[in-house]
């Protein structure tokens, strides 16, 4: 894998920007630490992605996804933001490759990444985001607990393995295809991500941890609230004034690109 390291002076940015004071060794407990503090500080999100795709159709690679999620609270959804995460672990010592995996019909849509540390393998997904890194393993089902909720990695045939989460109403989240994508061949997916059957480009969809919560806006769902979600539970919270606006301050966003993805957006899903 050729990705793009990240410099060594935007990488100590990032690190302590995630809370992390110094480099440490590539250990499991490192990544388990960076995954924790990647998903309670970067939301998972739709939001930069469409005012980029109405002003520069091209992708943000490492370099920019990580300034714009310093300087204004952004992120991005699964093939930037595992391509940046990636480029971080990587620079950090972590071996591993990026893969493209399916998710239920839908081929080729979602993407992750795999560590191996002493022989084994760690999936690795900041773009659901999966909240644990999960054990890979061809001899049987492997299990993981998060702070949110249970994982399961399943085999289910030659380099593939069923991701199943509970309690979930949709308690298989992707097929993992366990085998490494060239950056070429990354780059140009990420690339037709931005194109005319690009994901998540029509609609304002945000993910993330706050105060140790899952937290979650969708304005494909109406009528327009925050989301909380509790082990399975899902308790909503009424949006008072201008939506984008209280969307933006609950997520730590610019609150000019969100009320700018809202305008691009909004009439395709009204509240």
């Amino acid at each position: 894998m050729s990705t793009t390291n990240l410099n060594d002076e935007l990488t100590n940015k990032v690190l302590a920007f995630l809370g992390i004071k110094k480099r440490v060794p590539a250990t499991l407990p490192t990544l388990e630490k960076l995954l924790a503090a990647y998903y309670r500080t970067v939301p998972w999100e739709s939001v930069f992605r469409i005012v980029r795709r109405a002003d520069n159709p091209a992708p943000r690679w490492p370099e920019q996804f990580w300034q714009e999620t310093m300087a204004q609270g952004a992120g991005g959804t699964c093939f930037e933001s595992n391509y940046a995460f990636f480029a971080l672990l990587q620079t950090l010592g972590y071996e591993g490759y990026l893969t493209i995996n399916n998710m239920r019909e839908s081929i080729g849509c979602h993407t992750a990444s795999v560590i191996v540390l002493d022989g084994q393998k760690w999936l690795v997904d900041v773009g659901i985001p999966l909240y644990a890194l999960l054990p890979i393993s061809s001899r049987g089902v492997m299990h993981r607990r998060s702070p949110f909720l249970q994982y399961a990695v399943r085999p289910s045939g030659q380099a593939t393995y069923q991701i199943e989460q509970r309690p979930h109403p949709k308690p298989v989240v992707f097929t993992l295809i366990d085998e490494p994508v060239d950056d070429a061949t990354y780059r140009a997916a990420t690339e037709n991500d931005y194109g005319e059957n690009g994901l998540f480009l029509d609609f304002v969809i945000i993910n993330k941890v706050i105060n140790n919560q899952q937290w979650r806006f969708n304005m494909a769902e109406r009528p327009w609230v925050l989301n909380r979600f509790d082990w399975g539970q899902r308790f909503d919270t009424v949006l008072v004034g201008d939506v984008a606006t209280s969307v933006a301050l609950h997520f730590g966003m610019d609150t000019a690109v969100v009320q700018r993805a809202f305008a691009l957006t909004q009439h395709n899903y009204p509240n």
